[in-house]
C-alpha cells in the first residue's frame, strides 16, 4: 500500500475544517486525530457549488464515478480549502469564494480497492449563468437537488440538499 505523507500545515488545516464542518461522517475527525494520520493520506476535497436559488448544484461528469462535485486530491503544501478552489477552477473554469464553514467531512474510498481517504466538502453560491469551462472529457452541468442523478456516492445528493436548507435558513 502506498502512503502519502500529509504535511503539518495541511493536517492542521484539515483538523480545523473537520471541527467546523456542518456535518461529520464516518468519524472523520477521529481519523484525522490518530497519531498515524500524517502517514495515511492523501486528503481529498470538493466544492458543493449551489445556484443562488439553492435548488441546483454544479457537478462534473467523471468518467467512471458519474456526476460528482468538482474536487480532487490535496497537493503537498496545500490546505484543503486551497485545493478546493484550485480543483473547482481546473474542473469548471469557475473562480468562487468558498463559504467560511465547510459543509462536511467524510472518510471513504473514491474507487473500489482503494484505501479510505478523508475528504472535506466546501460550499459556494454563484450565479447559475456563470460561464463554465470544464476540463476536456469531463462535462460540467447544473443538476437539480430534488431529482436523483447517477453518482458514485448516492448519499451526497441528500447531504447537499440538507446544506442548501441550512443556507436558506441562514438567509
Amino acid at each position: 500500500m502506498t502512503h502519502h505523507l500529509i504535511g503539518q500545515r495541511t493536517l492542521r488545516a484539515a483538523i480545523g475544517d473537520a471541527r467546523q464542518a456542518l456535518a461529520e461522517h464516518d468519524n472523520a475527525l477521529a481519523w484525522l486525530l490518530r497519531p498515524e494520520a500524517a502517514l495515511d493520506g492523501p486528503l481529498a476535497t470538493e466544492v458543493w457549488v449551489f445556484d443562488r436559488a439553492l435548488t441546483r448544484v454544479l457537478l462534473v461528469q467523471h468518467r467512471w464515478r458519474g456526476w460528482v462535485p468538482p474536487g480532487g486530491k490535496v497537493d503537498p503544501g496545500e490546505t484543503p480549502r486551497e485545493a478546493a478552489r484550485r480543483e473547482l477552477f481546473e474542473e469548471t473554469g469557475v473562480r468562487a469564494d468558498l463559504l467560511g464553514t465547510p459543509a462536511a467531512v467524510t472518510v471513504r474510498s473514491y474507487r473500489r480497492g482503494w484505501s479510505a481517504t478523508m475528504g472535506v466538502s466546501f460550499m459556494a453560491v454563484i450565479d447559475r449563468h456563470t460561464e463554465l469551462l470544464p476540463e476536456e472529457g469531463q462535462p460540467a452541468a447544473w443538476l437539480r437537488l430534488d431529482e436523483p442523478w447517477q453518482g458514485w456516492f448516492s448519499e451526497d445528493r441528500l447531504r447537499m440538499e440538507q446544506c442548501a436548507g441550512w443556507l436558506r435558513e441562514r438567509g
